[in-house]
């Protein structure tokens, strides 16, 4: 199975920000031009993009929809969105305007059938996000933990065609503390569904751990404070992906 990284360029208020585990009120703003900073991954060699509205994913609906296409315009790259999508009419209008895939979070908990509808008439663009502290599902935007399981949860998308599915460890988010490779791979050996690991990334040494994980292969890996900070060097990141 082919390891892609996914650099991250999540949005808030119309800028590039990195949040520490999901708190708005701790948002560093690394470009204000979103679009810019897409391009930057572009020419670093990275061939996908994982954009995240965060206003959108409190909010329920777009709100940086003006700066997802800014990117769309300034790249060729795929580009996979999450944040506040939790409707049919949301997905058909990101795909239209040039979006590869959409993540469905809080949706994936609150209308899972929608999820399933959408995976089926959609083959290979929807994609499931399931973000988790402490091992349960956390909803709007984190401020919410559930009751359910994460991997009870990825269960439930076996075989109604998701691409894939965004597993994130909320505790460590945006740390830079590595990434949480157990339960990466507690998912990926659970269900026949691609995981891609999320969450604490640190340095090339994730990619490797991810990569060399017992069982099932992790799909790929979502990049951010460490890309920005320039703990993680994109050719490094590159080689150790595809080594």
């Amino acid at each position: 199975m082919t390891f892609t990284l996914y650099p991250a360029i999540d949005l808030k208020d119309g800028q590039c920000v990195r949040l520490l585990r999901g708190e708005m009120d701790a948002a560093t703003v690394f470009n204000d031009s979103p679009a810019n900073q897409a391009a930057v991954f572009h020419a670093a060699g990275f061939s996908h993009l994982h954009v995240v509205d965060l206003n959108g994913a409190f909010a329920g609906q777009s709100a940086n929809g003006a700066a997802v296409k800014a990117i769309l315009a300034a790249t060729p790259a795929p580009v996979q969105l999450g944040g506040g999508i939790r409707t049919r009419a949301q997905i058909d209008a990101w795909l239209e305007a040039g979006i590869s895939r959409v993540i469905l979070g809080t949706a994936a908990l609150r209308d899972p059938q929608l999820v399933k509808d959408a995976a089926r008439a959609l083959p290979g663009r929807i994609v499931v996000g399931i973000d988790a502290k402490d091992g349960m599902v956390a909803v709007e935007g984190w401020a919410e933990t559930s009751d359910m399981k994460a991997v009870d949860l990825a269960k439930a998308f076996e075989g109604c065609g998701v691409a894939a599915i965004i597993a994130t460890d909320i505790g460590r988010d945006g740390l830079k503390t590595g990434v949480n490779v157990a339960f990466t791979s507690q998912l990926a050996n659970a269900v026949t569904i691609p995981i891609i690991a999320s969450g604490g990334v640190a340095s090339t040494a994730d990619i490797t751990q991810l990569r060399a994980a017992p069982g099932t292969p992790v799909s790929g890996t979502i990049l951010g404070r460490a890309l920005y900070d320039g703990d993680i060097i994109p050719a490094e990141a590159i080689a150790a992906a595809t080594a």
